[in-house]
């Protein structure tokens, strides 16, 4: 994915190919952290994914540990050096929770379900900034920055390269008005015009269909071009954001949407109704 990089992503696989690494040559966290003279549970939590930033000079001594040849060795240091670099992000921690822009930032394909929101990919900055208002957590400063971010998070679907984007939206959220007929409307038409992009499809879930597959609630599943870069799934509540990796999981929700989009209307239809909504 030239021009979009993820080091959330490179540490994923990273902490996936040092579990590889140890289990292949038959050896236990313990002994290798005795070897290493290294302080128990560092071991397991790299291989957990619970580190912020991989240190080169600790995949020297695995790689030391673990007999790697040059080129091997060279490769899982270079994936602990791109794991530490800071992407764009880091200017609005403050106001953009969990690592979420930055898996998008290194994911090829994202598939999306939103029961009442318009999907953040998809939103304006006065339709965000009704969302972030109706909170009433925020204060105006906190809510421009966050707002900012999530502009900012929009280029992955810009360039030479975008990610495909594929947006389940439920009536609900396209009848609710958020901000008010002026801000709906605008929101409605930047749906239109982004359904018109090669790398986005819309399809809107009519709530005459009845219940449906993804009736219980939202969800988001992230798709990476490499292959030693699983797909995850990604849910978002009040206070936390998780995300979950188990093949079995990720296989349940692939499915929902699956269902879910038979029971949407076309991409070609749905465009149809949303020009209705606004005419």
């Amino acid at each position: 994915m030239a021009g979009r990089y993820s080091p959330s992503a490179r540490r994923r696989r990273l902490s996936a190919l040092l579990r590889k690494m140890r289990e292949e040559r038959g050896l236990t966290i313990d002994e290798v952290s005795r070897r290493l003279d290294w302080p128990s549970g560092k071991l397991s939590r790299m291989e957990r994914n619970e580190w912020k930033r991989p240190s080169p000079r600790d995949m020297q001594d695995l790689a030391e540990v673990y007999e790697l040849s040059p080129e091997m060795r060279e490769a899982v240091i270079n994936l602990a050096r791109e794991s530490r670099v800071r992407g764009w992000w880091v200017e609005y921690r403050d106001v953009l929770r969990g690592g979420l822009a930055d898996f998008e930032a290194g994911a090829s394909m994202i598939r999306t379900y939103e029961a009442l929101l318009i999907p953040g990919l998809l939103q304006t900055p006065d339709y965000a900034a009704a969302v972030m208002r109706s909170g009433r957590v925020m204060d105006g400063d906190d809510i421009t920055r966050k707002v900012a971010g999530r502009m900012r998070r929009q280029q992955v679907l810009e360039g030479d390269d975008p990610l495909y984007l594929w947006a389940l939206i439920d009536e609900a959220a396209l009848r609710k008005q958020v901000g008010g007929r002026e801000v709906m409307t605008a929101q409605i038409q930047r749906l239109i015009d982004m359904a018109a992009r090669p790398n986005v499809d819309i399809q809107v879930v009519r709530d005459s269909f009845g219940a449906h597959a993804a009736i219980d609630g939202s969800f988001m599943i992230l798709d990476f071009q490499d292959p030693a870069d699983p797909p995850m799934v990604y849910l978002e509540t009040a206070t936390d954001d998780l995300y979950l990796e188990d093949p079995k999981v990720v296989q349940r929700y692939v499915g929902i949407f699956g269902h879910t989009c038979s029971a949407a209307e076309t991409p070609q239809r749905s465009v149809a109704y949303l020009k209705n909504l606004i005419a």
